[in-house]
């Protein structure tokens, strides 16, 4: 998210390449970003990737096509979930979604509230309290080595085909048309949508069962006297 520094988006490359990644996407309002000179410095045997990242404008473009999405930070978040890579390795190896996101923030800031709030789970390194933090490309190395030791470890059988984010985007929009129809929703009180969406995230829910719930809620809608909530 916004990065700020080549050198880093080259040094993520390499390490990438290390642990046999490949997709990624730079989320940043600078059209030129990958065009920066220099950019192929730390990309050490790694120029492909530098090729095939992806630079989208939004988060939601980021992460559409994925069924869970992973920010990492240190702050604690009430109601997310928050795991250590290995954990996170574990985690994953269990899911077995089709495609998933992990977040990173920039450089400087880290994950926005606004970033933060749109991720399904949190996780976050185990650091020294004097410095917290590390950088950027190190934090992807850490992760990307405990995910490839996690993927070394199973055999697991075919996961079912999850519902993406951009599905559960348009889950929670029926959700609160249908609860605002019904005057459950009152206008200071939306964070009670966050907080149903969360279950059913939680509930890991198909593409099918997604699509069901989103119809339902839409025929309910629909039946419903239109109201304003109280």
């Amino acid at each position: 998210m916004r990065p700020r520094n080549a050198d880093n988006l080259g040094a993520i490359a390499r390490v990438m390449k290390n642990f046999g990644l490949s997709d990624w996407v730079v989320v940043s309002p600078n059209p030129k970003l990958l065009e920066v000179p220099g950019l192929h410095r730390l990309a050490v045997k790694s120029g492909d990737l530098l090729e095939s990242v992806r630079r989208v404008d939004t988060f939601e473009e980021a992460v559409a096509d994925c069924s869970w999405v992973v920010g990492t930070t240190m702050r604690l978040v009430e109601g997310r979930r928050r795991l250590t890579p290995r954990e996170l390795g574990t985690e994953v190896t269990e899911r077995q979604d089709e495609r998933w996101a992990l977040v990173f923030g920039d450089e400087r800031n880290g994950l926005s509230h606004d970033d933060v709030k749109q991720c399904h789970a949190l996780s976050f390194i185990p650091s020294s309290d004097e410095q917290p933090s590390l950088n950027l490309a190190q934090a992807v190395g850490v992760y990307a080595y405990e995910l490839a030791m996690a993927r070394r470890s199973t055999n697991a059988p075919p996961a079912p085909a999850f519902a993406d984010d951009a599905t559960l985007r348009t889950l929670r929009g029926a959700l609160e048309g249908t609860l605002s129809a019904a005057g459950f929703l009152r206008s200071d009180d939306r964070h009670a949508v966050d907080d149903l969406v969360a279950t059913l995230q939680r509930a890991r829910l198909t593409r099918k069962e997604a699509g069901l719930w989103i119809a339902a809620l839409k025929v309910i809608g629909k039946r419903l006297p239109s109201a304003d909530p109280p």
